[in-house]
């Protein structure tokens, strides 16, 4: 068992160190156009899944809801976003991105996708898809062993 923890211990250090090092490559890649990572991924999103409820974006850029009003209003300040109100429920509000915001995004997007590509160059194709089957295995259980926690 103590060898297991030990291994555990490892694995454990080396993802959270790579993940350290990739969210730097990817900050620094977008910064150049004046976002964080967090108005990136309103943008991200936005860009490739069209007009969203507010209430929905948080939970799929993992971000929580009281940073998210604040990341989507200096997006607005930047006229890189746009809220609407829903016609049928007055408690819902839209956030879409703006024709700026997709000028910016048309921009960004294929540096971002370069340096992502880049990032993983180090594996084989055959390597990245175990990678991505493993990461998402460990995610996974995490998630399921944190609910039973509970």
């Amino acid at each position: 068992m103590a060898e297991r923890a030990q291994d555990s211990l490892k694995a454990l250090t080396v993802l959270m160190r790579s993940s350290q090092h990739v969210q730097e490559s990817i900050k620094r890649s977008i910064s150049k156009f004046g976002l964080n990572t967090s108005e990136f991924g309103v943008l991200e999103l936005l860009y490739h899944k069209g007009e969203q409820p507010i209430q929905s974006i948080g939970k799929k850029i993992l971000l929580a809801s009281s940073s998210l009003t604040y990341v989507i209003d200096k997006l607005e300040n930047k006229g890189l976003v746009h809220r609407n109100p829903c016609e049928t429920d007055r408690r819902v509000i839209y956030t879409g991105i703006t024709e700026e915001g997709r000028k910016l995004m048309d921009e960004i997007f294929p540096i971002n996708e370069e340096d992502i590509i880049q990032i993983f160059s180090v594996l084989e194709p055959e390597e990245l898809s175990i990678y991505a089957d493993l990461v998402k295995k460990v995610g996974l259980h995490a998630e399921e062993w944190n609910k039973s926690q509970s």
